[in-house]
């Protein structure tokens, strides 16, 4: 929702002050865990704009900031960063967070909930306060968009298209959203342990699913939705 990793620990840190101080509210009318994700959906779409949702404002401005994004080589897979295919998958994660950014709100958290964790219709619209028929919509919608803007500028939906996340690996590290010594760091104090640490492993692995989910769905979705 937020893109930047402090500003999801900031909100975090926000929510659980928010779940412990209104505890009593909880009136039992609906499970607690749709009360606690009420919550959580309502601070999403209330809290103050983050760093990078005030620079990607549209669909529009994203795709000039990415034609503006040189094609380079990909990452010399002998060098001392992290491997190559790491470097280039963090591409992929932050080109898709981006474009995400490029939906409202409401759009961008009906999608993260339908179609990349899976939540059922039913779920969603309670949590979200609505029907599931205008929840079914926006996520329709969502999906329209995002199809429309890959469709005419990501190689991963249209092969025609020149953007390909490996071409722009090297871009994206200049302009500081792929940081190559995070990731070294990283790689270095799994490799210290016989078995890699699960906390330190389970970012990377579930951004990596979901943004797999993310381009598998937008890639099997109807152009005429």
């Amino acid at each position: 929702m937020l893109f930047h990793p402090q500003d999801a620990e900031d909100a975090t840190q926000e929510i659980l002050v928010k779940v412990v101080t209104r505890l009593s509210s909880f009136e039992g009318r609906s499970s607690f865990r749709t009360w606690l994700y009420r919550i959580v959906a309502n601070h999403l779409l209330n809290v103050k704009r983050g760093r990078e949702e005030i620079k990607i404002t549209s669909f529009s401005a994203y795709g000039d900031a990415l034609d503006n994004t040189p094609d380079l080589d990909p990452p010399d897979p002998n060098g001392v960063s992290p491997d190559g295919n790491l470097l280039v998958t963090e591409a992929m994660l932050a080109c898709t967070s981006g474009m995400l950014l490029c939906l409202d709100r409401e759009q961008r958290l009906a999608y993260i909930l339908g179609a990349i964790l899976g939540v059922s219709d039913t779920v969603a619209a309670e949590v979200l306060e609505l029907t599931s028929e205008n929840f079914r919509q926006r996520l329709a919608r969502a999906r329209r968009d995002l199809r429309n803007f890959m469709n005419d500028k990501c190689g991963l939906v249209n092969p025609a298209n020149p953007c390909r996340c490996a071409k722009k690996t090297r871009g994206f590290i200049q302009a500081g959203h792929v940081d190559p010594e995070h990731l070294l760091l990283s790689a270095n104090e799994s490799a210290r342990c016989a078995k890699p640490h699960p906390r330190r492993m389970r970012p990377s692995r579930r951004w990596t699913t979901n943004a797999r989910r993310f381009t598998v769905d937008i890639r099997t979705t109807s152009p005429r939705i």
